[in-house]
């Protein structure tokens, strides 16, 4: 009995999803290294610094993830909230 073929979609071969990541390392490696030869017009001393823009993003991901955890202790209801009880 022949089983039926199921799609396959871009990101079920490793290979792409290695080719994706790997794209992903370069720009983030070459972004870095521009950071080092471009001269940025800045408002602020702090911006000067060699690798900011990487690092304030990394710490603002880092706020949101945790600032949502702390939201979710507030806003979270009990699994039965919608239940109707008759």
């Amino acid at each position: 009995m022949n089983e039926p073929k199921q799609k396959q979609y871009l990101f079920d071969n490793p290979r792409n999803v290695s080719i994706v990541l790997r794209s992903l390392y370069i720009i983030c490696i070459l972004l870095v290294l521009l950071d080092f030869i471009l001269h940025r017009h800045v408002m602020h001393e702090w911006e000067q610094l060699a690798g900011f823009y990487a690092i304030f993003g990394f710490v603002a991901c880092v706020m949101l993830v945790l600032g949502a955890k702390q939201l979710r202790n507030i806003v979270m209801r009990k699994e039965d909230y919608y239940d109707v009880d008759d």
